[in-house]
């Protein structure tokens, strides 16, 4: 392990601590799981009421054989809400009280887990005098006790520096028993950095994101008291707590803007093209509409009562207001090269004169007494035919058809 200080024995010293710290915590559990085989005949509930081995054992050393638990006190060892559960629940419990062999064990029991609880803390108390030396990065930002106790539980410095953030955090959290109650004002998963100094002077709405934050900090320093020796414990320390004060920063006032000034003159912007021009024509105003719209200067227009309203009829009923127009609408029908070739081919005769204007004997060949054969163009003919055609042989000879009358 790399320390700050100048004398590696000192350092291998704390790394032995730490190690025996973590073999005390393997030792009380072993002792605890051997009071709780003992004491079960007695209070089989309560193992499940009291989780933490230490506060177990105070409990099953205060109790001792009585069987009325409303004449015991626990106020001192146990939440106000814990002892109430723990004494309604003694009450009805299915136990016996023990022999005197097997009380006589687990009050053994229970002393020598008090007694390793109290080297641990001696151990953790020497570890936190010499926290300047082996983490003073850590210690700036949680302090010497917590980095001690952070650094005892996870087994040293070294398995400090490999641990992840969120489980830096939960270091030395106890197990909360509802046993019912409100989940309303718990707060679970509390380790050993709740209590460091930082997070005790922020406000209780934003505990819990400064602890994520001074739990990763917190990794980030192990590190780099682990395997470097850069200083900047207190600059880490200065950022945490210009970040928590950030978070207390009321939000900002919402800005209502006023709307903007619509540009004068300019119409409002809208899209162009076929499909407007199609609505447009299908929502315009018709002439009927129109007329009645329109008034002439210094005449009367007539009127007729809808209602309570007067309605004027504009032009409607006027002179020359009758007229009937008919506008006709081009087709703007674009086709495409091989259907525009073949309504060529059809019109000047085509391949097949099945389904055409012509007559079936017809032929484009001509004897003629100078040239003999003559193409004739069947361009000119239809040319030709069309001018020869007046009056009413333009709809009703046999050179014409219904198909050749233009749809309006």
């Amino acid at each position: 392990m790399a320390c700050a200080g100048s004398h590696p024995p000192a350092c291998r010293l704390l790394v032995q601590c730490n190690r025996l710290a973590v073999d005390i915590d393997n030792e009380i559990a072993a002792v605890h799981n051997f009071i709780r085989d003992k004491y079960r005949l007695k209070f089989p509930e309560l193992e499940s009421l009291v989780h933490h081995p230490i506060d177990y054992a105070r409990v099953v050393q205060r109790i001792g054989n009585e069987m009325d638990l409303t004449l015991v006190n626990l106020d001192d060892i146990l939440p106000a809400a814990t002892v109430m559960v723990v004494t309604v629940t003694g009450t009805t419990t299915s136990g016996k009280p023990l022999s005197a062999e097997n009380l006589g064990k687990a009050e053994e029991g229970c002393a020598m887990a008090l007694s390793l609880d109290e080297d641990k803390r001696l151990i953790l108390q020497f570890v936190e005098s010499r926290m300047a030396s082996i983490a003073p990065n850590l210690s700036l930002i949680v302090g010497s006790e917590i980095a001690a106790k952070l650094m005892g539980l996870a087994g040293g410095l070294h398995a400090l520096s490999r641990m992840p953030a969120c489980n830096v955090q939960v270091l030395g959290a106890k197990k909360k028993v509802l046993s019912g109650f409100s989940t309303a004002t718990l707060q679970p998963h509390q380790g050993f950095i709740y209590g460091c100094a930082v997070l005790q002077q922020t406000p209780q709405t934003h505990r819990a994101k400064a602890a994520r934050l001074v739990a990763a900090k917190c990794t980030l320093m192990a590190r780099v008291d682990a395997y470097g020796q850069d200083p900047s414990g207190q600059a880490m320390r200065e950022e945490i707590l210009r970040k928590i004060e950030k978070m207390q920063e009321p939000p900002l006032a919402k800005i209502v803007k006023p709307l903007p000034r619509p540009d004068e003159g300019e119409g409002k912007k809208r899209r162009g093209g076929r499909r407007l021009r199609k609505m447009k024509e299908r929502y315009g105003l018709t002439d009927v509409r129109k007329a009645a719209n329109r008034m002439n200067f210094n005449q009367a227009e007539e009127e007729y009562i809808d209602g309570d309203e007067v309605v004027g009829l504009g032009l409607l009923g006027k002179e020359g207001s009758g007229r009937l127009r008919i506008v006709a609408t081009q087709s703007k029908l674009k086709l495409s090269a091989k259907n525009a070739k073949k309504a060529r081919q059809s019109s000047y005769g085509g391949a097949s004169t099945s389904g055409m204007q012509t007559s079936g004997l017809t032929t484009s060949l001509a004897f003629t007494p100078v040239q003999g054969f003559e193409l004739a163009d069947p361009t000119k003919i239809a040319a030709t035919q069309s001018t020869e055609r007046s009056g009413t042989e333009s709809y009703f000879s046999s050179l014409s058809g219904f198909r050749s009358i233009k749809k309006l």
